[in-house]
């Protein structure tokens, strides 16, 4: 029997940085069963050209209902200043470059992308911001670098994204349980750890009855 956690999300989603301690807590009351998480980038958005000020100002608009919902902090003075490009896709590529050279560490450079960009105004669009946030993570700096601007995490990344495009996902962040290569859904959006740990905890004790 094979069971694994799968937590589809994007580093520069607000809801799964809302969702953040849940998640956490979740995939530590997997581990404690024996059962690990896989985290998959799903790629939010992707943006050639600069925000003007009315989507500016929504986005920062959404941020705000999601610190009131969840208590995840936010800096929105100075957040995404003029001429900010909102493409996903490098942060997502950082992590599924991450995942290849160190699982665990993942998890940690995760959380870097999120405090940086969320509470610390920082640009996490840029490759030197996210090979700088690996080292502190406790990569080594140039062996992350190579294979962030490899074509091979290129690819896989786009393989992440398509892959959770096909399975019908529109929405983060998204908790999958899988079993023998058969997917649950957990959650498609944010739910409070009260509602979401009974409903893990039911399904590790099928998967171990298994």
């Amino acid at each position: 029997m094979s069971a694994r956690l799968l937590y589809v999300m994007d580093p520069m989603c607000s809801w799964c940085w809302g969702f953040a301690p849940v998640a956490q807590a979740l995939i530590a009351q997997a581990r404690d069963a024996g059962v690990e998480t896989h985290l998959v980038p799903g790629g939010l958005r992707t943006g050639s050209s600069a925000l003007d000020a009315s989507t500016r100002g929504y986005i920062l608009d959404h941020w705000q209902a999601v610190n009131t919902a969840t208590g995840q902090p936010f800096t929105l003075e100075g957040a995404m200043p003029e001429g900010f490009v909102y493409d996903t896709e490098p942060a997502c590529r950082a992590l599924v470059a991450a995942r290849g050279l160190d699982v665990e560490r993942t998890w940690i450079l995760l959380a870097a992308i999120q405090q940086a960009f969320y509470q610390g105004g920082e640009d996490v669009t840029l490759a030197p911001k996210l090979v700088e946030l690996a080292e502190k993570a406790g990569y080594e700096r140039g062996l992350f670098a190579e294979r962030f601007a490899s074509a091979d995490v290129r690819s896989a990344t786009a393989s992440d994204i398509t892959w959770v495009q096909d399975l019908g996902i529109a929405g983060f962040p998204t908790l999958l349980a899988e079993r023998n290569g058969q997917l649950a859904l957990l959650t498609n959006g944010y739910q409070p750890l009260e509602s979401l740990s009974p409903l893990l905890g039911r399904w590790l004790q099928q998967a171990a009855c298994a």
